[in-house]
C-alpha cells in the first residue's frame, strides 16, 4: 500500500497511463504541428526510408509536377526517373555523397519532368538520419519549386532564354498538331548600345533596357511572348501568324514605338532596333534553327543600315548554309595544314632597296588560294584567329630566320606581321611570341608587330600597357592602317610604338585629296622620330610621290605582289632592286 492506503501496483499502473497519455498527446501536437507546417509551406516533402527503399511524397511534392495525391507511388523512381537527363548523373552523385558520410547535407537544383511534359526547375535539400555505426538508414527532404527565378531576367522580369525556348517549343507542337496554326520568331537587338553604356553609365543602360522590354511589350498581342535573350537582345514569339506580313506588321510597330526618345537620368535618350524575323512553316523546324534563322536576319537588317527589319528568306538560308560549310571547313584547315604564309616586300623609296617583308596569310582550299577578304571575318568570329594567328607568326619567324643564315646578316631583314584585335588583347600573346623566337633561333628586333589604330584606342589603357610590354621584349611595333580609322594625330604622342604604317586607303586617294592628310601624317611622325610605311604603292605616280613627301618606306603592287617564300629569297639575293611588280594598275594584298 502507499501512503494513501491505494495499492502500489494500481498506483504505477495509473502513472504509467497518465505518462502514456502525456506521450501521446505530445505526439499528437508534435504530428500536427509538423501537418501544418507541411501545409503552411510552399515546399514538397519527401521523407526515405532507405533500409525498405520507399519515399513518401507529400501532397504539395506531387502537386508542384502537375500530380493528385493517388497518381505517384513510393517508389525512389517516382522522383529519379523524372530529373532531366542532363541532371540525374549529378543528383545521383550528390545524394550518394550525403549518404556516404562525404558531404554534410544534400542539395541540388535541377530539372523535373512535370505531368504535362515540360520541366520545372526545383531546389531539393535533404538530411540522413544515422545508426549508431554512422550508416544512413533515413532521409528526408524538402523540394521547393524555383522555375520562376531561374526563368525570368532578373533586370525586366521578361521571360530568359531557357524559357523562351520551351514555350516556342510548344508552339511548334501545335503546329505539328493543326497545319493552319503558324508562328513567327522576331529576333530584336539594339543599335549603339555600347554607346549608351559608355556615356551614361550602367545603371542608365539597365534603365533603357526596362524601358525597351516595357514598349515591346506594349506592341504585342495577349499570349505573345517577349524575353530577353542576355545584354541588348530580345526575342517574340507571335502566336498564330497566318502570313509573313502579319508579323511584318509588329516589326512596324516596334519601329514606330521606339522612335520616341526615353527619359534616362533626367536625360533624353534614343535608341533604335534591328529586328530579324523567321516564320514557322511546318512546325517541323527545330527551334534552335528558328532562332539562327532571325538572328541571321537581324544581321543583314544591322548591315542594311539598321533601324529596320528583314525577313529570312531562302536567298538568306543559301547563304547562311553556305557560311556554316564555311566554318566547318576553316575548323579543319589547322588541323590539314591548309594555311599559307605569303611575303610583300616593303621598299625603301628613295633608292629601291629591300628594307623588308611582309607576311600575309592566304587559304589553299581545293585548287585556289583564298585571300583573307574571304575568310577572315569568320576567323575572327569563330576564335579561330588564335591558332591561325599562330600560324603566321611561326612561319614569318621560321623563314626570317632562314633568310638571316643565308645573307650571313648580324641585322636580319624585318618581318612584318598583322594582329588581329582578339590576338592583340590575348594576355598570353607575348609568352606566345617568345616561345616561337626560342623555337625559331629569330632576334626579337627581326619581328615586327603591326597592331591597328583602332585596337590600341579603344583597348585604352590596357593597349598601351600591352605595347609597352611587347616592346620590352625587344619587338618592334608598328600603328597599323593609320589614317583609315580614328586618325587621331593627338594621341601618337601617347603610343608606345616604333612606326606607322598609312593605309592603302589614304594612299590611293593622293589624286583625290588626301595628301594634306598625309603631309599632317608625315609631319607628325618626323616630329616623333617615327619611320613611316605607305601601303598601296601600285603606280609609278604614287611612288614618285610619296617618295617626294619624303615617306620612308612603302609597299605595294608597283614593287611586288605577295610571293611565296622562295621567290622572296631570290628578292632578297638580288639586294638593290627596283621592283618587279607592275608599273601601273591597282592589285590588292
Amino acid at each position: 500500500m502507499d501512503e494513501t492506503g491505494r495499492p502500489v501496483a494500481v498506483v504505477t499502473l495509473c502513472e504509467d497511463i497518465t505518462d502514456r497519455k502525456r506521450a501521446e498527446e505530445a505526439l499528437r501536437q508534435s504530428e500536427e504541428r509538423y501537418a501544418l507546417a507541411v501545409r503552411g509551406t510552399n515546399d514538397g516533402i519527401w521523407d526515405w526510408d532507405l533500409v525498405e527503399d520507399r519515399v513518401h511524397y507529400s501532397a504539395r511534392w506531387k502537386a508542384i509536377l502537375g500530380f493528385e495525391e493517388a497518381e505517384v507511388g513510393e517508389a525512389p523512381g517516382e522522383w529519379l526517373d523524372r530529373v532531366h537527363p542532363d541532371d540525374l548523373g549529378r543528383v545521383r552523385a550528390k545524394l550518394a555523397d550525403h549518404r556516404d558520410g562525404r558531404a554534410p547535407l544534400f542539395e541540388d537544383e535541377h530539372r523535373m519532368r512535370h505531368k504535362d511534359g515540360s520541366y520545372r526547375w526545383v531546389l531539393s535539400r535533404g538530411f540522413a538520419v544515422r545508426d549508431a555505426s554512422d550508416r544512413a538508414y533515413r532521409m528526408a527532404g524538402a523540394q521547393t519549386d524555383v522555375t520562376d527565378r531561374r526563368a525570368y531576367d532578373s533586370l525586366t522580369g521578361l521571360p530568359n532564354r531557357a524559357l523562351f525556348v520551351e514555350r516556342v517549343g510548344y508552339a511548334a507542337a501545335r503546329a505539328r498538331r493543326r497545319s493552319e496554326h503558324r508562328f513567327a520568331l522576331l529576333f530584336i537587338d539594339l543599335d549603339g548600345f555600347k554607346a549608351v553604356n559608355d556615356t551614361l553609365g550602367h545603371p542608365a543602360g539597365d534603365q533603357v533596357l526596362t524601358s525597351v522590354a516595357r514598349r515591346l511589350e506594349a506592341c504585342v498581342r495577349p499570349g505573345d511572348v517577349v524575353a530577353r535573350l542576355g545584354g541588348d537582345e530580345y526575342a517574340i514569339l507571335l502566336e498564330r501568324m497566318d502570313e509573313p506580313g502579319a508579323a511584318t506588321e509588329v516589326a512596324d510597330r516596334i519601329l514606330d514605338e521606339l522612335r520616341s526618345s526615353l527619359t534616362v537620368s533626367g536625360r533624353e535618350v534614343t535608341v533604335s532596333v534591328s529586328i530579324g524575323i523567321a516564320m514557322s512553316v511546318t512546325g517541323r523546324e527545330p527551334v534552335e534553327e528558328l532562332l539562327r534563322d532571325a538572328d541571321a536576319a537581324m544581321y543583314r537588317a544591322k548591315a542594311a543600315g539598321k533601324n529596320r527589319y528583314e525577313v529570312f528568306d531562302e536567298e538568306l538560308r543559301l547563304r547562311l548554309l553556305a557560311r556554316t560549310d564555311l566554318e566547318t571547313a576553316l575548323r579543319g584547315a589547322v588541323d590539314r595544314g591548309e594555311f599559307r604564309v605569303l611575303f610583300q616586300p616593303i621598299v625603301r623609296l628613295s633608292t629601291g632597296r629591300l628594307a623588308g617583308f611582309e607576311a600575309l596569310l592566304r587559304w589553299q582550299r581545293a585548287d585556289r588560294l583564298w585571300s583573307p577578304d574571304e575568310f577572315l571575318a569568320v576567323v575572327e568570329e569563330t576564335g579561330l584567329i588564335l591558332p591561325v594567328g599562330s600560324v603566321v607568326l611561326r612561319e614569318a619567324c621560321r623563314q626570317a630566320r632562314r633568310w638571316q643564315q643565308l645573307t650571313g646578316s648580324d641585322r636580319p631583314l624585318p618581318v612584318s606581321v598583322n594582329l588581329s584585335d582578339k590576338q592583340f588583347r590575348d594576355p598570353a600573346l607575348p609568352t606566345r611570341i617568345q616561345a616561337i623566337l626560342g623555337e625559331t633561333g629569330l632576334p626579337p628586333g627581326a619581328l615586327r608587330l603591326e597592331v591597328s589604330e583602332t585596337a590600341i584606342i579603344e583597348s585604352a589603357g590596357t593597349g598601351t600597357r600591352a605595347l609597352a610590354g611587347l616592346r620590352s621584349k625587344g619587338l618592334e611595333v608598328y600603328v597599323d592602317d593609320f589614317g583609315s580609322g580614328y586618325s587621331s594625330l593627338r594621341y601618337l604622342h601617347a603610343f608606345p610604338v616604333d612606326g606607322l604604317k598609312i593605309d592603302r586607303s589614304v594612299t590611293a586617294g593622293l589624286d583625290s585629296g588626301s595628301e594634306p592628310l598625309i603631309r599632317a601624317i608625315l609631319d607628325a611622325a618626323r616630329g616623333l622620330g617615327l619611320p613611316v610605311i605607305a601601303e598601296g604603292v601600285e603606280t609609278d605616280a604614287q611612288w614618285s610621290r610619296m617618295r617626294g613627301l619624303q615617306c620612308e618606306m612603302g609597299q605595294g603592287f608597283r614593287f611586288s605582289p605577295p610571293v611565296d617564300a622562295e621567290t622572296a629569297s631570290s628578292l632578297l639575293a638580288e639586294g638593290a632592286w627596283q621592283g618587279r611588280g607592275r608599273a601601273s594598275g591597282t592589285g590588292g594584298q
